[in-house]
């Protein structure tokens, strides 16, 4: 069996030292803005429409870029991390579907959701979290531990 392959992009976002997840409605989970990457787009672009549709607030990527350049090659923000996430397993433990995760954290100037996408979620099925409440919940480890990392990495507590 053949797997699928997607490029998708994450972004937990960061303000004051906490970070917004959401309640995702299919999953039962909590998790950061992202979604799929377009055709015309690139990973850290995707990453930012992504936000701006889920959340309504334009963010400010935490990337590096590298320094290397030549005539027809110029650096991109790099994600923080680059994940492989199985979303369709089967019972015999054959992966049909997967998403390769560009996952990026950015600061935002505010704590104030309104989302801007269709179908997405309500603005209260967002909480933000510190780095103490991410530890003290029971959330999924990954998100708790990414989640932690955003907020040192923007500056947070």
């Amino acid at each position: 069996m053949e797997t699928t392959r997607h490029f998708t992009a994450t972004t937990y976002v960061v303000n004051e030292g906490a970070t917004a997840l959401h309640a995702h409605e299919r999953l039962g989970i909590r998790l950061p803005p992202g979604g799929h990457v377009d055709r015309d787009e690139l990973p850290h672009e995707a990453a930012l429409r992504e936000v701006r549709e889920e959340t309504g607030l334009e963010a400010e990527l935490v990337a590096t870029e590298s320094p290397i350049t030549g005539p027809n090659t110029r650096g991109i923000p790099e994600p923080a991390h680059l994940m492989l996430h199985d979303i369709n397993v089967h019972e015999d433990g054959s992966v049909g579907h997967q998403h390769i995760d560009h996952l990026y954290y950015a600061q935002v100037e505010s704590r104030a959701i309104a989302p801007s996408g269709a179908d997405e979620a309500d603005p209260d099925d967002w909480e933000w979290y510190t780095r103490a409440e991410l530890a003290a919940s029971d959330l999924q480890p990954d998100v708790v531990d990414l989640g932690r990392e955003a907020i040192a990495a923007v500056g947070g507590a």
